[in-house]
């Protein structure tokens, strides 16, 4: 669901403008792939242009050896997942586990808490839209995170009141579970990745389900974010793109926000760009959304044809905060509060493994449910609350334990992560 006349008036000026590039693009990627020697390998540098082609194919974290030799290999993954069966060399990776990353979509959780205070049934999809593509800047980063191992958590608190907790529930394939919660709302996710390896791209699809249930009234939000793609794993500059639909869906009353994701084109056209519409149950739009993901979101009442209202304004409903120049990582002031490792816990699993213990998810149960999402089913696990449990037997003004409430409390190996 697009623009209420047409899908294309949903697109924005810079997509229009790209797709007049689209032969041109083609004859660029055939040319810098002949300079390569690799036909069919996409090498594209959304802000160059032909002058820097053959030079900007050759740019990358790799030697040219390595490249060389890492393509050979990986050539016979073309078209497959590769979620789990590739070993990565650790040029890849950056200093933070998927559990932390799942912890970066509460960096602005201030909007689920204005969603929740809202009367306005469609502004609630303003503010909890806006706080789901927030998340995006810090997706753009181009190194992957590190895989937790089975049974690690990670818990992050004291921010904005929020206790968010994750844990690994699956190895293969990759999965995690996690939960955060404050006075405003209750956040719980399952999450897997699903790959399609494409030579010197590789598409990610989001697995999983997302709900939002805020608390004053009970509304539950149901979120499907969109795919992103990868480009440039091996030749030239790495770079990031997300492209396709986002749908929030107001699960209680039928509301719904349906935003768009423009593809980046060449140049850079239409790059970061989002636009959509908040629409009521009878699907008829109600408020207009633009902006984009890296910078900021805006909205403005609109007519049944999707037109501003006359009289009303643009507003803006977020902004990104201040992010510090020149990092390593492309790490945001936030990712850096949350970014801690651990080695200790993987020695107490090895261990663990070798007496015989075998590994059951601590603070998520299994349900009997299984999610289905654009790219494949998942089994749904759903918070227990036995870390509340837990942490109401810690003194935690002294650090000391409850010890006739410990000894209820049998001991799991895995259940110790990262927490700050």
């Amino acid at each position: 669901m697009g623009s209420p006349k047409k899908n294309e008036a949903s697109k924005g000026f810079f997509a229009v403008m790209s797709s007049g590039f689209s032969m041109f693009g083609n004859a660029m990627h055939s040319s810098v792939n002949g300079l390569l020697g690799y036909e069919g390998v996409e090498v594209i540098n959304p802000k160059g242009g032909k002058e820097d082609a053959e030079e900007e194919a050759g740019r990358g974290r790799w030697e040219q050896e390595d490249r060389d030799s890492y393509w050979k290999m990986m050539q016979k993954y073309i078209g497959s997942d590769v979620t789990s069966m590739v070993t990565l060399p650790v040029i890849v990776f950056e200093p933070m586990t998927m559990l932390q990353k799942m912890a970066e979509l509460m960096e602005y959780s201030y909007l689920l808490d204005q969603a929740d205070a809202c009367e306005d049934p469609y502004m609630r999809l303003v503010y909890a839209t806006s706080w789901a593509i927030s998340v995006y800047y810090a997706y753009q980063r181009t190194w992957k995170p590190f895989n937790p191992i089975l049974g690690e958590t990670y818990e992050m608190t004291n921010h904005g009141g929020i206790t968010f907790l994750a844990e690994q529930i699956s190895h293969h394939p990759p999965m995690s579970a996690g939960h955060a919660e404050n006075e405003h709302f209750a956040y719980d996710v399952t999450s897997k990745l699903k790959t399609k390896f494409l030579g010197n791209s590789v598409d990610v699809y989001p697995i999983g389900r997302t709900r939002v249930t805020l608390k004053r009234d009970g509304v539950v939000l149901d979120l499907v974010p969109p795919p992103t793609k990868v480009h440039n794993l091996i030749f030239g500059r790495t770079w990031v793109d997300t492209l396709g639909e986002m749908i929030m869906t107001n699960l209680t009353t039928g509301d719904k926000a349906v935003l768009y994701f423009q593809p980046c084109g060449w140049f850079g056209a239409g790059r970061y760009e989002v636009d959509g519409y908040v629409y009521n149950a009878a699907e008829e739009p109600q408020i207009l959304m633009t902006g984009k993901w890296n910078e900021s979101m805006n909205y403005q009442p609109c007519d049944l044809d999707g037109e501003p209202l006359s009289g009303s304004e643009l507003k803006e409903a977020w902004r990104l905060a201040h992010v510090p120049k020149n990092d390593t990582f492309q790490y945001t002031q936030f990712a850096h509060k949350i970014k801690h490792l651990e080695e200790k816990q993987r020695a107490e699993k090895k261990e663990s493994e070798s007496n015989g213990h075998q590994f059951a998810p601590r603070w998520f149960d299994l349900m009997e449910e299984v999610s289905p999402t654009p790219w494949g089913d998942i089994e749904l696990y759903q918070y227990n609350h036995k870390y509340s449990e837990h942490r109401a037997i810690v003194d935690t003004t002294s650090d000391t334990w409850n010890q006739e409430a410990a000894k209820s409390i049998p001991f799991n190996p895995w259940q110790y992560g990262m927490c700050l």
